[in-house]
């Protein structure tokens, strides 16, 4: 079968080019691009709106820090100017203070506390304002059944969280009555979060007290920044249901409907498989559907070949059997004598004939394989055909054609495999030997060709006829001189030649060498190996 066999190299850089690992970013990958950006869009998306909300929450809790703040400032001077007494250690009077502050438009959202050095509470806003702390009581149910159960807003609901609520203030106030303000949030004894504000009022250096601001609309601000972060999620879940969507009809659908063609070629039994609207498409479907394509048809090529070889080995078979079966039906009637040893030379012709010839199609059947399974290396082919050439020296009989090497000194390298290399001479070698005059010459030549290895194979013998310069390639074609023994060659050594050098990525091609005269002066067969020099 002549077909190329693809291989693989251990060495990187020596072989045919291979395709990145990184090929997605190298090389770039609008597939690849696609399913990546178009689920990074939602989540940046999401996370976007998030880090924006997250810092407007963050500039309005600070925001209010800042106005309870300067609130709190104001208060604290005019309670230190209006509503302190006695000298030369002053003090806060509590019913002055409380009438300053119900003079004080304090918001609704906000509650005002004055405590004094020791700790007691000395004015409240919501107490001046005649504010009552209240909560919508639950629906009444019947008797035996059971409420629903009271929320953290429930003042009454959880002990321990108001004990905690209350000494969080009292560590607010720890903190300012030592003259350090505190700015911050906390969790109010009603389970909201509150915006908290605690200052030391002063007069000159002396604390008088502490003033504590709060406002509960941090709740609010949440549930509104909440309720913003909706819009976000809503288009980052489009995003993702579209990219979804997207994948399914760019990848899934595709890889199905591939799916679906190759279980077509595989039932049906057909040779190809053809997806043309998936083969346009630029990107990495179109690059798998293309080689499936591909690969298909080189499987079909190759079916076919098998066949074209099966039905030659049965034609090629069948002629040294037609002749083996002719001579052994006569053999019955042919008496002893020269007739009858004439028949038995015939016999033994044709079976070294079919011995022959199936051996050659043996190696010619499994040549592919053995090309795919090992590896290419670096080959130093001057050393490789020394010692082939040896080989033919010590076997070589009297009257037969001698082999030399003629090469440069310095190592002609290729990447390939040693046996089927050295078979692919051996071929060249044994043709030129067999069209070679008694005691002739073959000659062997290396060298290098515009980067690429060329060697060559000389006979002195009657050259190729001028239309058989490639019919020379193809299987079972033989074309011997006047006097050779009838059946010595299969016709598959230059045939099975071209199929080793193809499979490493050469050429080889027949030419007739011109004498001093113009006239033939012998056959030359050149083959062409890339370099792997580095």
């Amino acid at each position: 079968m002549a077909s190329a066999t693809a291989t693989a190299s251990p060495e990187p850089g020596l072989d045919r080019p291979r395709i990145s690992r990184w090929r997605f970013w190298s090389r770039g990958s609008r597939l690849g691009r696609l399913i990546v950006g178009l689920n990074l869009i939602g989540l940046v998306v999401l996370v976007s709106g998030a880090l924006v909300l997250n810092e407007i929450r963050r500039g309005l809790v600070d925001a209010r820090i800042d106005s309870l703040t300067l609130q709190g400032e104001l208060i604290g001077q005019i309670l230190a100017e209006a509503a302190t007494m006695g000298e030369p250690v002053p003090y806060l009077q509590a019913d002055r203070a409380a009438r300053i502050l119900q003079l004080l438009n304090v918001g609704k959202s906000q509650r005002v506390r004055l405590y004094d050095t020791q700790g007691r509470l000395l004015a409240d806003s919501y107490v001046v304002d005649d504010r009552v702390e209240w909560r919508v009581l639950p629906p009444a149910v019947k008797r035996g059944q059971s409420g629903p159960r009271l929320s953290m807003r429930d003042a009454d609901a959880d002990p321990a969280k108001i004990a905690k609520a209350r000494q969080a203030l009292a560590d607010e106030w720890r903190q300012a009555v030592t003259g350090e303000p505190y700015r911050g949030t906390r969790i109010a004894e009603n389970g909201e979060t509150v915006v908290s504000v605690s200052l030391p009022v002063q007069r000159v250096k002396a604390v008088l007290g502490v003033l504590t601001m709060e406002a509960d609309d941090v709740d609010e601000i949440i549930a509104a920044e909440r309720r913003a972060l909706i819009p976000f999620v809503i288009i980052a879940v489009i995003v993702t249901l579209l990219s979804s969507v997207l994948l399914y009809a760019l990848v899934a659908r595709p890889m199905l409907r591939l799916a679906e063609a190759a279980d077509r070629v595989r039932l049906s039994r057909a040779r190809a498989i053809s997806l043309p609207d998936l083969a346009r498409r630029q990107d990495e479907i179109g690059d798998l559907s293309r080689s499936l394509e591909e690969m298909t048809d080189t499987l079909s090529e190759r079916m076919d070949a098998i066949e074209r070889f099966a039905a030659d080995v049965a034609h090629e078979i069948r002629n040294p059997l037609t002749s083996i079966r002719s001579a052994v039906e006569t053999l019955e009637l042919v008496p002893e004598g020269p007739g009858r040893a004439r028949l038995l030379g015939i016999l033994k012709q044709d079976v070294g004939r079919l011995d022959r010839l199936i051996g050659d199609i043996s190696n010619a059947s499994r040549l592919d394989a053995e090309l795919s399974r090992e590896s290419f290396k670096r080959l130093d082919l001057t050393r490789l055909l020394t010692d082939v050439l040896a080989i033919y020296d010590a076997a070589r009989k009297p009257g037969e054609a001698r082999v030399v090497l003629v090469a440069p000194e310095e190592p002609i390298l290729v990447l390939g495999q040693e046996g089927p290399l050295s078979q692919v001479f051996r071929n060249l070698i044994d043709n030129a030997r067999s069209f070679s005059p008694p005691d002739g010459e073959v000659r062997v030549i290396l060298g290098h060709d515009q980067g690429r290895v060329l060697g060559a194979v000389e006979d002195d013998g009657p050259g190729v006829p001028a239309d058989n310069l490639e019919t020379v390639f193809e299987r079972f074609y033989t074309s011997r001189p006047k006097g050779a023994a009838f059946g010595g060659n299969s016709g598959l050594g230059l045939s099975i030649a071209r199929q080793i050098v193809l499979a490493h990525g050469g050429t080889v091609f027949a030419a007739n060498r011109a004498g001093e005269n113009g006239q033939v002066a012998g056959a030359r067969f050149a083959v062409s190996l890339p370099s792997a020099r580095p």
